[in-house]
């Protein structure tokens, strides 16, 4: 509970990813917390638990390499910051190649109670209808892609835009013991090993050309999900397209995205397949697995008749089937400031995939950046972004002003939205090298406003007594 002598709380609406993260770095700093999550009184279309931090698409945090891959810098970064999201993702993680994957259970379980056990941090359970009340002088809005009907409209009136929608797709997820292990085997890509120390983290169905050619022909006849009217003119985003919007644009599509069958060869004919679907471990037990990229609006009896004709899953048992749900983000560009706020009401500060971001990692990202913001504003203490040149400071950069707003679109993290390097002795780097000279100045560009920003505070307290 948050004591009676503290100042006044920050609310925060939403218990996903972002809010939590958001609750814990201002709670760190020293602001009292209030976090708002509906569920379990109102769910929505994905979720299954009441649960924070709840995942409802896929188990993976995306690759953990932070020499030469923009994510990993940004697990990095994060985790030099206190990130709460990171360390119970670390606590939690699952064998999955070069990628971190997490036990949802495990680390939803974990955010949630180190949350509960923060002195600073009160969680209630309720909607918040409408525009948060008046008298709660500061707000961040983490609601994510899944916002209330009544929130999201008072947002819309509020700002006069119209608001960017797309679909997000959820994969399938297969228990391991109905897998044939006669025809799958086990093999990360290339054999690489992730955080988890395994370098045969993925579970690989093969199929030859005929099968994959019988797998297309399924997938472009399969009975799919009807959008309502006013959802049909929805686009995707393009980083979760489901697998028959990708086979409709060519068959050899699917080859060239989640079932390419590159750095992985089958030990029963010594030889790569035609195509390859790939399974990543979904849970820390490894019973369950989830079809990696087959995100899907087929029907659920579409799912099963046609994934069941995939090599090695004619048994398959599915704990949870695809799904899809409309995601809604706001056009930040134009309507946030430099600090999250909504110029049109600037006591509200917005958070996570609702900023435009893609991604778990992202979405927590602006929730740690929104939480040091709005606990600095509490406190009275001045709040300088991190640099763009950190993954931290350049998807900052991008949803309040580095993007065009009017072709805003969500953005994964990547190194384009990174000055590039300054190149040495008049040589341009290339490749690999480009991307660790640009992760080795990212770190080293965050440690710095890591230190500045704790001499800043330390001299706001001094100053304070």
């Amino acid at each position: 509970m948050v004591p009676s002598t503290s100042p006044s709380p920050i609310h925060i609406v939403g218990g996903g990813l972002a809010g939590c993260e958001a609750a814990w770095q201002a709670a760190g700093a020293g602001a009292p917390v209030i976090l708002h999550e509906m569920r379990p009184e109102r769910g929505t279309e994905a979720h299954q638990t009441d649960t924070l931090a709840e995942l409802v698409c896929s188990n993976s945090f995306r690759s953990d390499d932070a020499e030469a891959n923009a994510v990993g810098v940004l697990h990095a970064e994060m985790r030099r910051c206190g990130s709460l999201i990171l360390a119970a993702a670390d606590e939690h993680k699952v064998p999955a190649g070069g990628a971190l994957a997490v036990d949802r259970d495990g680390f939803a379980g974990a955010v949630q109670a180190r949350l509960e056990a923060h002195p600073l941090v009160e969680i209630r359970r309720g909607e918040v209808e409408g525009l948060p009340p008046a008298d709660w002088d500061t707000v961040i809005v983490a609601t994510g892609p899944l916002t209330s009907p009544a929130l999201a409209r008072a947002i819309l009136d509020l700002t006069g835009e119209d608001s960017l929608a797309f679909f997000d797709a959820i994969a399938p997820i297969v228990h391991a013991d109905s897998i044939d292990g006669s025809v799958a085997w086990r093999q990360s890509r290339y054999d690489k090993p992730g955080p988890g120390g395994d370098a045969k983290a993925y579970i690989n169905c093969p199929l030859d050309q005929a099968q994959y050619n019988g797998f297309i022909d399924a997938l472009l006849a399969g009975d799919k999900t009807e959008f309502k009217d006013w959802e049909k003119d929805t686009p995707y985003f393009e980083g979760c397209l489901p697998i028959e919007v990708m086979a409709e644009r060519g068959r050899e599509t699917l080859r060239f995205g989640p079932m390419k069958p590159v750095g992985l060869t089958d030990p029963r004919t010594g030889r790569r397949a035609h195509a390859v679907v790939q399974l990543r471990q979904d849970n820390a037990l490894g019973t369950l697995f989830n079809m990696v990229g087959f995100q899907t609006k087929l029907k659920h009896g579409a799912q099963t008749e046609i994934f069941r004709t995939i090599p090695g899953l004619e048994n398959a048992r599915f704990a949870r089937l695809g799904g899809i749900h409309r995601n809604t983000f706001l056009n930040s560009p134009k309507l946030l400031d430099q600090e999250l706020r909504l110029k049109a009401d600037p006591r509200l500060r917005f958070a996570g995939q609702i900023t435009g971001v893609e991604g778990y990692v992202e979405s927590a990202a602006i929730g740690l950046l929104a939480g040091r913001m709005a606990a600095a504003e509490r406190l009275g203490r001045t709040f300088a972004p991190p640099p763009q040149t950190t993954a931290l400071g350049a998807l900052l950069r991008h949803i309040t002003g580095g993007a065009a707003a009017d072709s805003f679109q969500p953005m994964n993290v990547n190194f384009g939205l990174m000055p590039p390097p300054i190149p040495a002795e008049g040589k341009r780097l290339k490749g690999r090298a480009r991307k660790q000279a640009m992760a080795a100045r990212a770190l080293a560009d965050l440690d710095r406003w890591l230190a500045e920003s704790s001499a800043h505070a330390d001299s706001g307290v001094k100053a304070a007594i």
